[in-house]
This record gives structure tokens, C-alpha cells and sequence, in this order.
């Protein structure tokens, strides 16, 4: 090898050393393609994994075209082997993996009976096991240094399911649940490595014209929806600041808040008015794109065709300060009761003396 190669190599790996890395998966569209552009902004480089190659390039010119280095791996996020692989890849390159973002997913639209068992593994397999099988990956290479954070790109939907959603529902509930539990593992293990799930509203991305459907019509985000790149802004937050959960958007607020207050009535009233909710006036052709068991073949950039409705603004909570916030005036309304009891009880003490 040549002194001058030598010396890029040596370059290079200097460089690759002083920046952080993040691994986005699902990264070739969607939210997945906007977060990997966020993170390229604020100085990560950037691995990208997904299954199709047309979008992963797209994606790779993005995150370059931002001022960082994009490390690409075609990879369908159910084959546990293929991740661990793509993870292995990412370290032989870059020597670090700081921040890995589970965000691939799958869906099918339908009613539950209509949804065939292999619909429902296919969907399990990407949403919920992709996201077990990239969890595991980022630990196999964070535990030795003890460190990293690993965001986990949830939904409402993981609290509040609702009808024609099934698969998708369960599986991000799911994630709800094996989170929580690898959570308390880590505190147990007294583990730096930290772990935060993003909890999503509807967002103008390309999935609702390429998901399978089992309608005549392709389904659409319920509610108000929000662009990629403010929802993403959040997500690459979460993964720096490392709250314990967040929950972003007033229609993921809502919709957790109401479960809990009155599960019953929210039941009576999607299934009044979800189905409909959720058809757009697109019909579904034969000739549309269906990604459940097969990768995009053209690039299909971050957003939809939903930006007509969709918010450029948002808010989001840590529910953690929301449940400070709800102790404490619980906490004060208890001390007004005690205090109103104490002063009418004085008052029958003097009126009976």
C-alpha cells in the first residue's frame, strides 16, 4: 500500500473517531429517512438500513448532501443474522455505535378476519422482532464501553388501537412491553447504556400508499397529521436527551391521556367513526406498490402526499413531568381539603364552647 493511502486511511479513521455514529433502521423512507437527515445536520455520521436499494441511495445522498459520511446496508430487519452482521459492518467501519434508532415497520390494513396468518407474522416479524433483533445488536456492541442510546420509534396506536389496524397495534405494543422490561434490566445491570421510546402521531410519509390493504380505498392518517422533519427534530432529541418515553404530538396526548380516563367510550367512538377515519378517496389499483414482503423499487423520498393537512408545529411531553405535575396537584388539592376540614372543625369547637 501506497504512504499517501496509508495516510487517507489514517485520515479517515481519525475523522470516523471524532464524530458520533448513529444506525437508523427503515431509513430508506419515511420517518426513518428524515431522522437519518437529522442526525447528519447535527453532526453524526449516519448508517442506514433498510431493504430497498433505490431509497437507501437516495437517502445515503441526503445524509452526504447534510455534511456526513452514510454507511449503507441493505437489510430486511427481520433476519436477526442480517442485523447482527449490518451492526458488525458499522463498527468495523466506524469503530462506535452512539445512537441506534428502531424504527422499520410494517403494516396491513384490514379487518381481522380478513388479514391472513402470514400477514400477521410478516408485520410481527419487521415491526416488533426487527425492533428486538436491532435492540439486540446496539447491546452486543454498547455493553463493552457502556454507553449509547437506544430510541425506540413507537406510536399512539402502542396505547389506544383502533379497528383495521390489528397487526400494527399489537406489534407496537409489543415494543411498549419488551421495552419496559430490558429497562429495568439495565437498571438492575446499573448500565449507562439508556433507553427511550418515542411515542408517534400520524405522519405524511409514503407508508399509507405502499402498505398492503385489504380495502378499496388506501388508508390515510387518522386525525392531524405532521411533517417528517418537525417530528423527527423531536426523536433526535429524545436520542440526545434520553428521556425515559416521549410523547410527541396533541393527538398522541390525547389519545394516551383518554385511554386512560374512559377506555370504554373511545372503544364506542372509533368504532363509529375509525373505519372511515382512515380510507382516503384513493382507490387501491393493481398496480400499486405493496412492500410487505417485498422492498420499494424506486425511491420514494420522506414525505407523502398528505402535506396539504399536515402540520409544520408541534408539542410534545415527558409524561414523567406530566405525572409530577398531576402529583403535586393532587398533592395541593389534598392539602386544601385537609386544610378546609381543620377550619370547620375549629369552627364547630368554638360554636359548641
Amino acid at each position: 500500500m501506497s504512504e499517501s493511502k496509508k495516510q487517507g486511511l489514517s485520515r479517515k479513521s481519525e475523522s470516523s473517531g471524532s464524530r458520533p455514529v448513529a444506525v437508523v433502521t427503515g431509513a430508506s423512507a419515511g420517518v426513518g429517512r428524515a431522522v437519518a437527515i437529522e442526525f447528519a445536520h447535527r453532526g453524526y455520521d449516519v448508517a442506514l438500513l433498510a431493504r430497498g436499494q433505490e431509497g437507501l441511495e437516495g437517502a445515503r445522498r441526503d445524509v452526504e448532501a447534510a455534511g456526513a459520511e452514510a454507511f449503507v446496508a441493505p437489510v430486511d430487519t427481520a433476519d436477526c443474522d442480517k442485523v447482527f452482521a449490518a451492526a458488525d459492518s458499522v463498527m468495523a467501519h466506524w469503530g462506535r455505535i452512539d445512537v441506534w434508532v428502531n424504527n422499520a415497520m410494517a403494516t396491513v390494513v384490514g379487518p381481522v378476519d380478513r388479514i391472513t396468518p402470514s400477514e400477521f407474522k410478516r408485520v410481527t416479524e419487521v415491526t416488533y422482532l426487527g425492533t428486538i433483533h436491532g435492540t439486540l445488536a446496539a447491546l452486543r456492541h454498547m455493553r463493552p464501553r457502556d454507553e449509547g442510546i437506544i430510541v425506540q420509534v413507537g406510536s399512539a396506536l402502542a396505547y389506544r388501537s383502533i379497528p383495521l389496524q390489528s397487526a400494527y397495534c399489537g406489534a407496537k405494543a409489543a415494543i411498549r412491553g419488551f421495552t419496559d422490561s430490558l429497562r429495568t434490566e439495565l437498571l438492575h445491570d446499573h448500565s449507562a447504556i439508556r433507553l427511550t421510546i418515542v411515542q408517534l402521531p400520524g405522519v405524511n410519509t409514503p407508508q399509507f400508499d405502499w402498505s398492503r390493504t385489504h380495502e378499496r380505498y388506501h388508508h390515510q392518517p387518522v386525525g392531524p397529521c405532521y411533517e417528517p422533519d418537525v417530528v423527527v427534530r423531536a426523536i433526535v432529541d429524545a436520542a440526545q436527551q434520553g428521556p425515559r418515553e416521549l410523547w410527541i404530538g396533541t393527538p398522541t396526548i390525547a389519545a394516551i391521556l383518554g385511554n386512560f380516563i374512559a377506555p370504554g367510550m373511545l372503544d364506542m367512538y372509533l368504532a363509529r367513526t375509525a373505519y372511515e377515519q382512515q380510507l382516503s378517496a384513493k382507490p387501491v389499483l393493481a398496480s400499486d406498490p405493496d412492500i410487505l414482503f417485498e422492498p420499494a423499487h424506486e425511491d420514494h423520498g420522506a414525505r407523502g402526499r398528505f402535506g396539504f393537512r399536515a402540520r409544520t408545529s408541534l408539542i410534545d411531553v415527558d409524561p414523567a413531568y406530566l405525572r409530577a405535575g398531576l402529583a403535586c396537584a393532587a398533592f395541593g388539592f389534598a392539602a386544601m381539603l385537609f386544610l378546609f376540614g381543620r377550619q370547620s372543625m375549629n369552627r364547630r369547637l368554638e360554636h359548641a364552647s
